[in-house]
């Protein structure tokens, strides 16, 4: 039996390979989507994920302001300051960014919600 992962990397790891496999799914003429159902299910679900998306981020940014404090960070060129600063502001926008495709995803799974299937 393998070990479930547990790590940050592990879990972010796990999580690339699901949107690759949904990526392969959703391809034309796989026959993984039939219905409008079919869609308007998996754009929740990645509504979902992007709504948990900017809590990472604020984390990882909070764990970069923390090594910050601490000093004991080295960088190959640059100052680590510069460079924990930068991955912060970056961090950020992603938030933003994650937020923004909330948005769009809830639009478009408020436009898919009234349609069916005519056999």
């Amino acid at each position: 039996m393998s070990r479930m992962p547990r790590t940050p990397s592990e879990l972010a790891g796990v999580a690339a390979e699901a949107i690759r496999d949904l990526n392969h799914a959703t391809q034309s003429g796989k026959g993984e989507l039939t219905y409008p159902g079919d869609a308007y299910e998996v754009v929740a679900l990645l509504k979902q994920l992007t709504q948990r998306l900017p809590q990472s981020f604020d984390q990882l940014s909070g764990f970069l302001g923390t090594l910050a404090k601490g000093g004991a960070v080295t960088a190959d060129h640059g100052t680590p300051d510069d460079h924990l600063a930068e991955a912060r502001s970056a961090l950020a926008s992603c938030a933003l960014i994650a937020e923004t495709l909330t948005e769009f995803l809830d639009r478009a799974h408020a436009e898919l919600a009234p349609l069916g299937y005519a056999e």
